[in-house]
C-alpha cells in the first residue's frame, strides 16, 4: 500500500470531530452512583449534561480526590433500549494507548536496553525510508514527542476510505491492519518537515515504537504494556485487545456517524478490528483504571524518576495552553491548574484522563459517540468549577 493516493479528503477525518447537533432524546440527567452521592462537582455535572444535550449518546466518568472517588453518568449507553451508561464502563480508549507505549520504552531506557538517542533506523533498518523519510536521522524520542516529521497514516485518503466511509467500514471492520502495512501507506508520503524542524501528531509514530518494543524485547507490545503496566498496576479493566473486535463487559455501545454521512444516520460500530489503530491506539479501559494508572505514573509509581522526567519534558504544539511531552500532554487550564495526560478519540469513542502534577486529583471519562461534545468543557469544570 505505497504510493501517494492524492490529497487528503478532509470530510473523512471524522474520529473526533466535535459536531454539534439537536438530539434532545438522548439527554439523561448527569447521575452519582448511590454510594458516591453528595456535595460538590455540580460544575461537572452540568457540563456532563450539556455534553449530552449537544449529542454525546451517554457519558461514563470518574474522578479520584484523595481517598474520595466519585462516579457519575449522563445519558445512555444504548440508543435502542435507553439502558443508561454505567461508571464502570469498558470503552476503546484510543490515543491515550500512547502513554502505555511510551511508559514500555522508558521503563526499557531505565533498563538499559534502548536509549532514546537511538536513531529508528538501529532498531527497524530500512522500514523508515522513501519519499524523504530516512530513519537514519530520526531518533526514538522524536517518534514519542511527534517531532520526528513522519507523515501521519490515518491522514491517507485510502486508510480513510476504508474505515471511514459507512459501506467499507462494515466490509473492512474485521480487517486486520499489520504494523508493516500501515507504516508502508504513511513511506508512500513525503515528511510533514525534517526530523526536530517542528511538531505534527502521527499515528505512525506509536506504530514504529510499537515495532520497537517488539525488536528489542522479542515480545509483542501488547505483552509488554500487560506484563509491565497492566498487571502491576492491578487494571482490571484495561486490555492490549490486538485483532479481537469485541468490548469485553460492562460496557455500552459505541456510535459513530461515520463520514460523508449527508444524512447524519447513526451507526452502531461497537465491534471494530482494532489494529487499524496499532500500538497508536488499541487500547481498552475504563474511568477507574485510567484514573488509577495517570496518577501512579505521576507519583514515581511506574517509571523511574529521570524516566518521568523526560516524559514531562514538552514541545509546543501550537496549542495555546497544551505542550507534548514522550505519550503525555500537559494543558493549563484556564484557572492556572496544570494537568497531565492524553485524550483519544476511535470509532463510536472519545476519551480524556488526566490528573494533577501530584496525582492526587484524577479525572477520567468518556463519550459513547464520536461527532460531538467537548472533552476539556467537562476537564475545566472539574478542576476550576465547583
Amino acid at each position: 500500500m505505497s504510493g501517494n493516493r492524492g490529497p487528503v479528503n478532509k470530510r473523512l477525518i471524522g474520529m473526533a470531530a466535535a459536531i454539534a447537533v439537536a438530539a434532545g432524546a438522548f439527554a439523561a440527567p448527569a447521575t452519582a452512583a448511590p454510594a458516591e452521592r453528595g456535595g460538590g462537582h455540580e460544575a461537572t455535572r452540568k457540563a456532563m449534561n450539556d455534553a449530552v444535550k449537544d449529542g454525546v449518546p451517554g457519558v461514563a466518568l470518574q474522578t479520584t480526590q484523595g481517598h474520595s472517588v466519585w462516579k457519575a453518568t449522563a445519558g445512555v449507553g444504548n440508543l435502542k433500549t435507553k439502558q443508561p451508561r454505567s461508571a464502570h464502563d469498558n470503552f476503546r480508549a484510543a490515543s491515550i494507548t500512547k502513554t502505555f507505549i511510551a511508559t514500555v520504552l522508558l521503563q526499557l531506557e531505565a533498563e538499559g536496553r534502548v536509549s532514546l538517542d537511538d536513531t529508528v533506523d538501529k532498531w527497524l533498518p530500512g522500514v523508515v525510508q522513501g519519499n524523504g523519510h530516512d530513519g537514519r536521522k530520526i531518533t526514538l524520542r522524536q517518534l514519542l514527542n511527534h517531532t520526528s516529521g513522519i507523515y501521519n497514516y490515518t491522514d491517507d485518503e485510502y486508510f480513510q476510505t476504508e474505515i471511514f466511509l459507512p459501506e467499507n467500514f462494515y466490509k473492512n471492520r474485521y480487517r486486520t491492519w499489520t504494523p508493516q502495512e500501515i507504516t508502508g501507506i504513511a513511506m508512500g508520503h513525503k515528511p510533514e518537515f525534517a526530523p526536530g524542524a517542528g511538531w505534527s501528531y502521527s499515528n505512525t509514530n506509536y506504530t514504529l515504537a510499537g515495532m520497537v518494543i517488539k525488536k528489542v524485547t522479542g515480545n509483542s507490545y501488547g505483552d509488554e504494556v500487560r506484563s509491565r503496566v497492566i498487571e502491576p498496576l492491578g487494571l482490571h479493566g484495561t486490555y492490549m485487545p490486538g485483532t479481537s473486535a469485541k468490548v469485553p463487559q460492562p460496557s455500552s455501545r459505541a456510535y459513530s456517524k461515520l463520514a460523508g454521512n449527508p444524512t447524519g444516520k447513526i451507526y452502531d460500530v461497537t465491534e471494530f478490528n482494532p489494529s487499524a489503530a496499532n500500538a497508536a491506539g488499541e487500547i481498552i479501559s475504563n474511568p477507574g483504571d485510567l484514573n488509577r494508572f495517570y496518577s501512579a505514573l505521576m507519583r514515581g509509581k511506574v517509571v523511574p524518576a529521570e524516566q518521568l522526567a523526560e516524559m514531562k519534558t514538552t514541545v509546543a504544539t501550537g496549542e495555546p495552553n497544551g505542550r507534548y511531552g514522550l505519550g503525555l500532554v500537559e494543558n493549563e487550564l484556564s484557572c492556572g491548574v496544570k494537568v497531565w495526560g492524553h485524550s483519544g478519540g476511535i470509532h463510536g469513542s472519545i476519551s480524556l484522563a488526566v490528573t494533577t502534577a501530584d496525582g492526587k486529583h484524577s479525572l477520567a471519562f468518556n463519550f459513547n459517540g464520536d461527532w460531538s461534545g467537548d472533552l476539556m468543557k467537562i476537564g475545566e469544570a472539574e478542576f476550576c468549577g465547583s
